[in-house]
């Protein structure tokens, strides 16, 4: 909000000469007034020192200098206006926290969820991105909106859900989502783009590369099915857990269910045990390589990405290397699932990112493979 004080002259005599959102030039009669804004964020309450350990899913101890929480395009952009040196924070849920932010961090809390468009098949869907993933797919099944339903229970909120395409048995963000909004931070212009514009690869986007820092999601849209629906039930443990249920015709409802009951028995509940989901990437290898690699460990899994490259379990090579279920201190590799790397109470950013380290080396030394964090680390 801005204030001037116009000290009781009549407002009509006033004519502006030059004016911008820091201050104003006005003449009154043959003088020249200098008058400098006077900022009041009435809407937003700007805090300090401010801890950060509930907006990150790893739940680590870290402080911003600055902090605050934005519900709208008008405050963001009014943020924005004012502070060049930002930190944009979503849903926490993608991201291990090593040191104290000494930025602004303005928490994208954007709400909301509508129907766009529709007919006899199909439905454009858009949630704000601030809305929680999960609730959202819980929501699209509800009304009978399908193409997401594998997606159920991955932490985090929509906006970030473009960034790294996210994705789990057998299915990514770039199969359903139509286009995305997002705010330009040169011009505080909202823009859209469309699938082929994100430049979708796996848990890569255009977002995380050549416009990396550049834009901030603001709503995403997704294409979903209204009928037919294409189930995906081949990939994993779905299958089987769905036989195990006697379901011999899954619906969305059902598939949903059994992704949780996978992922539940799987991977910890961030709000019981600090964690980020998938630390690492599965890699990508030459075929080449994998068969080098397999040579000396045959009983390697893979899965066929192209002619010319196989994807590797990275699950499968950090349990091989005697990682699963170790703890050091209170940073450690969950006994459940070996991609999850875990905070059991106290450990600092810095620790995980020496654990991942100490992986990541030991994997290169034993099998020859590289393996990528998946989590950005700050």
């Amino acid at each position: 909000m801005i204030r001037v004080l116009l000290c009781g002259l009549c407002e009509k005599t006033w004519r502006p000469l030059r004016l911008n959102f820091h201050k104003a030039i006005l003449e009154f009669e043959n003088y020249h007034i200098n008058i400098t804004f006077e900022k009041n964020y009435s809407t937003m309450n700007i805090q300090t020192n401010f801890s950060l350990k509930n907006y990150n899913t790893f739940g680590i101890e870290a402080k911003a200098k600055q902090f605050v929480s934005v519900s709208s395009i008008a405050e963001l952009k009014e943020v924005l206006t004012e502070n060049d040196d930002i930190f944009i924070l979503g849903g926490g849920s993608n991201m291990l926290l090593t040191q104290d932010i000494e930025k602004l961090v303005v928490h994208v809390n954007l709400n909301g969820r509508e129907i766009v468009e529709e007919n006899d098949d199909f439905a454009i869907v858009k949630a704000q991105a601030g809305e929680n993933w999960h609730e959202f797919v819980l929501w699209c099944i509800d009304q009978n909106f399908g193409g997401i339903e594998n997606l159920s229970l991955i932490p985090g909120n929509v906006g970030t859900t473009p960034i790294q395409n996210i994705g789990a048995y057998g299915v990514e963000i770039k199969d359903t989502m139509f286009s995305c909004e997002a705010l330009n931070l040169k011009s505080l212009e909202i823009e859209t783009f469309t699938n082929a514009q994100c430049k979708f690869e796996y848990r890569e986007s255009v977002f995380k590369n050549e416009l990396k820092n550049q834009y901030i999601i603001t709503s995403v849209s997704f294409k979903l099915t209204k009928r037919n629906h294409k189930v995906s039930t081949t990939y994993g443990a779905i299958e089987t857990e769905l036989k195990q249920n006697g379901i011999e015709n899954p619906t969305l409802k059902d598939v949903s269910n059994a992704v949780i009951a996978i992922r539940q028995s799987k991977l910890p509940d961030p709000k019981e045990l600090g964690n980020s989901g998938s630390f690492f990437k599965n890699p990508i290898i030459a075929k080449e390589a994998y068969e080098k690699a397999k040579a000396l460990h045959p009983e390697m899994p893979h899965y066929v990405v192209s002619e010319t490259e196989v994807k590797v379990p990275a699950g499968w090579l950090i349990e091989q290397a005697g990682f699963k279920g170790k703890r050091f201190g209170d940073a450690g590799v969950h006994k459940n699932q070996a991609l999850v790397l875990v905070n059991y109470g106290t450990a600092t950013g810095a620790e995980i990112v020496a654990l991942s380290r100490n992986i990541q080396q030991t994997i290169l030394e034993k099998f020859g493979i590289a393996i990528e964090a998946e989590v950005n680390i700050i």
